[in-house]
Parts: structure tokens; C-alpha cells; sequence
């Protein structure tokens, strides 16, 4: 791990360390968001805020910290300069657990991502491309992202499944 790679990961940690709060009980706590719902992570999640779910909007996202991938992919021309939230961080924020991670899209599409991946590889849950926030119809507002160029042997088909966009729930089992 490089030292820019070891600092980011410090920050995300502070960040997350700030959101995530101690209640009465000592159980872990979210802030609720205050603004549109982007992403709903449920199934093995400890720290919760909407019942037995974890809700995010965009400040809540932007607050765990913000992590830059540039790579190019099959769906862009040229190399893209993504920006969002390391996966590993929401993991860690939520306290999920298990194996998997099914990433669900707002048409219903679903992928399951080992979250071995999470630790592996610097992977995002993408909110900007070239400095523009993502919209629905240029696979925003969440994209999942891999850092291909920088780990050649990500670029495949398998790897490229992985690769869903407008991300509206993450269940993890």
C-alpha cells in the first residue's frame, strides 16, 4: 500500500469514526439522512438507521470520505476519472458482514460481488465521472467501479459483471 493509499485510508476511517456514534447501549448508531435516500445497505448490517436497514444520501456518502479511481471501461471512451465512496469503508461503517455483497439496481438487476473483493482492490461506489455528478441515464446516481487500470488482471468479463450501475441497495449475506 502506497503512502497517499495508507493516508486516504486513515481518512475514511476518521470519517467513518465520526458518523458512526456510540448511543446509550453501545451500540453503534447512523445519523439518519436529511436528504433523498441514494443507498439502502440491509441484510447482516449492525449499524443501522432505518430499522433493520442502513440509509444513505449524498452529504452521509460524501462524508465517509472521497476516493478517486481513474481508469478507462468498456461502457466510456478514454480513460474516466471516477470519484466516490470506498467500498470498504460503507462495509466497515455498517458493520456488515458475510461473504457477499448483492448489488441491486434501480431496475432490479442484481450481482453478487464477493466482498473479498472490498479488501483486495480499492473498489467505489462511484457518485462522479470527470467531475460531474452521475445521473440516472449515465449509470448514475451509483456506479461500482474497479480500479482496472491500475490491476491489469481485473480487466474481464467476470470482473466487468461486477461493474453495476444505478446502485440503489447493497444486501449483504
Amino acid at each position: 500500500m502506497t503512502g497517499t493509499a495508507r493516508f486516504l485510508s486513515f481518512l475514511c476511517s476518521l470519517s467513518v469514526a465520526v458518523l458512526v456514534l456510540s448511543g446509550p447501549s453501545g451500540a453503534a448508531e447512523l445519523a439518519k439522512p436529511k436528504g433523498e435516500v441514494l443507498l439502502t445497505l440491509s441484510g447482516n448490517v449492525s449499524n443501522q438507521n432505518a430499522g433493520d436497514k442502513a440509509e444513505f444520501d449524498f452529504d452521509m456518502l460524501h462524508a465517509l470520505g472521497v476516493t478517486k479511481i481513474e481508469t478507462a471501461t468498456a461502457w466510456t471512451q478514454g480513460t474516466k476519472t471516477f470519484e466516490g465512496i470506498l467500498l470498504k469503508t460503507l462495509v466497515d461503517a455498517v458493520g456488515a458482514e458475510g461473504s457477499t455483497a448483492e448489488v441491486i439496481a434501480l431496475n432490479d438487476y442484481k450481482v453478487d460481488i464477493p466482498m473479498k473483493d472490498f479488501t483486495d482492490y480499492p473498489v467505489i461506489l462511484a457518485y462522479q465521472m470527470d467531475g460531474e455528478r452521475l445521473k440516472i441515464r449515465e449509470k448514475g446516481p451509483l456506479w461500482v467501479v474497479y480500479p482496472e487500470d491500475d490491476n491489469p488482471k481485473l480487466k474481464n468479463k467476470q470482473t466487468q459483471a461486477k461493474w453495476v450501475w444505478q446502485v440503489k441497495e447493497i444486501h449483504f449475506k
